[in-house]
């Protein structure tokens, strides 16, 4: 197989909140002989936030990041469920919408740019899957995860809506998904199936409605405990983030004591490769994975 290669849209978290997920993402692409491009230049897809405040602007800068991976003849690859969604959408309006297009590009010409529609966008879950291949990765395990029960949490974003991400993730059913499943099951860990593993996590109502949001990410982790989960692992930073920090408020509120690793999904392939704890950045989550502790 020749060498793959993509270019690598981190978006803000994984730069600034979540480094962790940056290192253990270039520590799998390196264990697979995977060429990572960071593109350096890219700016903040919007978070779906700066969407409902400045449509126009937010297709610009999504158009402008692919822009980037289309001059290198990549495919763009991202690492956050939410940006996968904010470029992806930008895509497929901008690749429909001959008009819409060319207002963008009237901007983009500003900083020389030109959005074309030549670069797929795709997330890095997928793309292990789809590109590099399950069977593949399962022949580079080195340290079996058979020891552990792991909870997949989807996360909303990468799957839904349904008709914006079919092509890229292969036709994944949003309502029963089982990409993250087959990885771990690739990676020769136990899967865990639970009703909320495909839920949301409460993050982009945390600051209008706290409360709900405690409830969702409650709820969630608790399921995942209750159907005797070690750790939940998730593609999706931001939801990673909610659940890995909001496990004492949202226990408080729901009455019950809340501890459980919450691993970004890179972490839990990176271990099962052989990558070691300092690498990928396991010293950073704050609900501490002490079943990989030698």
């Amino acid at each position: 197989m020749s060498k793959l290669r993509y270019a690598l849209y981190t978006g803000c978290t994984a730069r600034e909140s979540t480094p962790e997920l940056l290192s253990s993402t270039m520590a799998v692409a390196d264990k697979l002989g995977i060429e990572l491009i960071l593109l350096d230049e890219a700016s903040c897809c919007g978070a779906s936030h700066l969407q409902d405040f400045d449509e126009m602007l937010a297709y610009t800068l999504n158009a402008r990041n692919i822009c980037y991976a289309e001059k290198m003849g990549l495919k763009l690859v991202t690492i956050c469920n939410t940006c996968q969604l904010n470029t992806a959408m930008t895509k497929h309006q901008l690749d429909k919408d001959p008009e819409l297009k060319e207002k963008v590009n009237a901007k983009l010409a500003e900083v020389g740019l030109e959005y074309k529609g030549t670069s797929e966008v795709q997330h890095f879950l997928y793309a292990l899957i789809q590109d590099y291949g399950l069977d593949k990765v399962r022949e580079k395990v080195v340290t079996p995860l058979s020891d552990f029960n792991i909870a997949p949490f989807y996360g909303c974003h990468n799957i839904r809506p349904s008709e914006l991400h079919e092509h890229s993730t292969g036709g994944e059913n949003p309502y029963n998904p089982t990409s993250l499943d087959s990885l771990i099951e690739a990676l020769e860990g136990n899967t865990v199936d639970y009703e909320s593993k495909n839920k949301c996590c409460g993050f982009h109502v945390d600051l209008q409605a706290p409360q709900t949001s405690n409830a969702l990410t409650g709820t969630a982790l608790l399921d995942a405990i209750d159907n005797n989960a070690d750790m939940i692992v998730t593609p999706c930073p931001l939801c990673q983030l909610n659940m890995d920090l909001k496990q004492h408020s949202a226990g408080k509120q729901l009455g019950r004591d809340i501890e459980l690793p919450v691993l970004h999904m890179p972490q839990m392939v990176a271990l099962a490769l052989g990558c070691d704890e300092k690498s990928i950045g396991l010293k950073y989550n704050v609900t501490k994975a002490t079943q990989f502790s030698k």
